[in-house]
């Protein structure tokens, strides 16, 4: 395993978890050379999980890609770390109960952006921004009035 911050190969498990689910092992480690800690999650290797794209391909499931999304959209705004994992979270938990193991981008994003809509309305503007690709100033103009009847305020 490699250090985050130093990139050094050696480090010494400082304590193991299993998670509440029993699907992971949570790990602390501290790296040799920096003595910095970092967590690693071990996760069984199952049959992928697939995203179904807009245009019909299919592609593997990839929580960093989810994460990196809700990052952006959150950036410098009041929102935890732990909030965004939580999400992310979700979106596993809704396509693990999937018979067929793939869910579409479109129903991850609607699922994301309703959630974001109710933790910060910056993050979810901005996230919406990206997922519905607005093509111009009225059709932002629209999104943001339907938020606003949405929440009962005045557009």
């Amino acid at each position: 395993m490699n250090c985050p911050f130093c990139d050094f190969r050696e480090d010494r498990v400082i304590d193991s978890r299993e998670s509440k689910e029993g699907d992971a092992i949570r790990r602390r480690r501290e790296c040799l050379q920096c003595l910095r800690r970092f967590t690693t999650y071990e996760r069984i290797d199952e049959i992928p999980y697939m995203v179904v794209k807009k245009d019909g391909r299919r592609e593997k499931f990839e929580r960093q890609k989810v994460l990196a999304g809700l990052l952006k959209a959150c950036e410098k705004r009041p929102v935890s770390m732990a909030n965004l994992a939580n999400l992310v979270d979700e979106v596993e938990g809704i396509l693990s109960e999937k018979a067929e193991r793939e869910i579409s981008t479109t129903e991850i994003g609607e699922f994301l952006m309703r959630s974001l809509a109710g933790l910060d309305k910056i993050a979810y503007v901005r996230f919406a921004s990206v997922y519905r690709d607005f093509q111009d100033v009225e059709a932002f103009f629209t999104e943001l009035k339907d938020m606003m009847k949405l929440k009962g305020m005045q557009p």
